[in-house]
């Protein structure tokens, strides 16, 4: 008779005990039906499930395997598995799978209890817990200058999406960290188009105001402005009362705002990597063309659609030209732009924080809510609150230890 063992070794890692182990294995023909292998600050964590054929005995297979482990320094575990557990194990393979990535300044206990107390009353499986982050340094830490991100890979049929979806929010607003919470399938690692909102995503400040400021009507239109992003009042109407007010602006102060534009944290970083990795890029804003073109230049963007103001004798005469770019024009770009490059919509992300980005992220693969109004963090299905924009990269799987850096010099 076969026999099925469940073999479990721990202990300090060193190189080649992988080996060691395999090659015992693999004296008595033995067949490999699971194995797993994690280090930790490096101690080793290895499992396997073999099956020791018919003409040997797991005896001597055990013999040897306890005097190999034993001169290593290392403890091994051996748990017998009957044919139906076994069965039963394989036919749990069709189950759903989802992708939760948890990410803060720094990672804390309570934050991983909560989570994991929640996956569990949703009666699925946590299969493996994935540090995305690099390691952080004990001295000369700040938290608000740190990236911590752990990705859950979770297993199981979750009968109420909308309610796990509901503590999850819930935690994130207690915690004051995010969590994604995504199908884990083919697309995730296999995006191709990225596009971004501008005003409050790629800079920090919304440009309208920083005219408007110029102008001399600041308090006037940010008033607007909140409302429009807060979805309050339709976007085109917010839009030209905003404009309108601008009348008269001389064309100069377009440059000397655009020069004093700041570029939220973890741009051009996320920037480098997305075309060093074959990204396509977009801006698709209800901005402006002129300051779009701005950052085009500074971090090499594919594509950039935005309003354009209207200029009369070097000063703005309180229009916009042809169509506005509203929601419903944002999402209409993104397929735009998807079908031009021949990327599926399931190969796209786009980013935003208004209102008036939910069309746009309803339709991409994954749609990220940054840094966004409550009404739109609510409504996304996922949402970046405490981090950088580099942490999208996070939600694509992407390690910092495989982060392309710029070169000084």
């Amino acid at each position: 008779m076969r026999e099925l063992l469940l073999l479990e070794i721990s202990g300090p890692d060193k190189t080649g005990l992988t080996a060691e182990l395999s090659s015992i294995l693999a004296r008595y023909n033995t067949r490999i039906l699971d194995i797993g292998q994690e280090v930790i600050h490096n101690h080793l964590s290895l499992g396997m499930l073999v099956e020791v054929p018919n003409e040997f005995k797991s005896a001597p297979v055990l013999k040897d395997l306890l005097f190999m482990v034993h001169t290593l320094g290392l403890q091994i575990s051996f748990t017998p598995i009957s044919d139906n557990e076994y069965e039963k194990w394989v036919k749990e393979q069709g189950k759903p799978r989802y992708l939760l990535t948890l990410l803060a300044r720094e990672i804390k206990a309570e934050q991983i209890a909560r989570v994991s107390t929640s996956i569990a009353r949703h009666n699925m499986n946590i299969d493996t817990v994935t540090r995305l982050s690099g390691r952080l340094p004990l001295q000369n830490r700040h938290a608000g200058k740190t990236k911590a991100c752990v990705e859950f890979s979770v297993r199981g049929i979750l009968k109420n999406e909308k309610r796990f979806r509901e503590e999850m929010l819930a935690i994130t607003d207690d915690l004051g960290i995010d969590i994604a919470f995504q199908e884990d399938n083919i697309y995730r690692r296999n995006r191709r188009l990225i596009v971004f909102d501008m005003d409050s995503t790629l800079i920090t400040t919304e440009v309208i105001d920083e005219l408007a400021h110029e102008a001399g009507v600041g308090e006037e239109v940010a008033a607007i402005t909140e409302q429009a992003m807060r979805g309050e009042i339709d976007f085109t109407v917010s839009l030209q009362r905003r404009v309108d007010t601008l009348k008269g602006l001389d064309e100069s102060v377009l440059q000397k705002v655009a020069k004093r534009l700041q570029l939220t944290e973890g741009a051009e970083s996320l920037f480098f990597n997305l075309h060093n990795l074959g990204f396509k890029t977009a801006i698709i804003s209800g901005g402006f063309t002129y300051f779009g073109h701005y950052l085009q230049k500074k971090l090499n963007i594919d594509y950039v659609y935005a309003n354009t103001l209207e200029i009369s004798d070097g000063k703005l005469t309180g229009k916009v030209l042809g169509e506005i770019v509203d929601g419903r024009k944002k999402a209409e770009l993104l397929q735009h732009i998807a079908r031009k490059e021949n990327i599926s919509l399931e190969q796209t992300i786009a980013v935003g924080d208004g209102a008036n980005d939910l069309p746009m992220l309803g339709k991409a693969g994954l749609g990220i809510a940054f840094r966004a109004k409550p009404i739109v963090k609510e409504s996304a299905r996922q949402a970046i609150s405490t981090l950088g924009l580099d942490a999208i990269l996070y939600l694509m799987g992407f390690r910092d230890r495989e982060s392309l850096r710029k070169r000084k010099g």
